[in-house]
């Protein structure tokens, strides 16, 4: 099992959620301003099975590129999104540093 953290440009953010919940997949989305990568982001945690973690990126880049097709690319600097993966049995200690 994985843990995902996911910080998704605010672009993205809304269609991201309803497709990849439409898919099955379930995350918890984090209210937050400022900090990481700046404002104008969103992030989302999901955990997630080894086997199912290239799928799930699969998906949200597919989803990027189809709001992209929408609206146009994003102007210089700025990026899609941002994750990092853990194990899951790796997590604790650092859920724990966070109380």
């Amino acid at each position: 099992m994985k843990l995902m953290i996911c910080v998704v440009n605010n672009r993205y953010a809304n269609e991201m959620e309803r497709q990849l919940k439409k898919k099955g997949y379930r995350m918890t989305e984090l209210a937050s301003s400022g900090g990481f990568m700046k404002k104008g982001n969103t992030t989302f945690l999901f955990g997630i099975q080894n086997e199912d973690l290239n799928s799930l990126r699969q998906e949200m880049q597919r989803i990027c590129l189809d709001v992209e097709k929408k609206k146009g690319k994003l102007r210089g600097g700025e990026s899609r999104y941002t994750s990092f993966v853990i194990n899951v049995k790796d997590s604790l200690p650092l859920m724990n540093q966070l109380k």
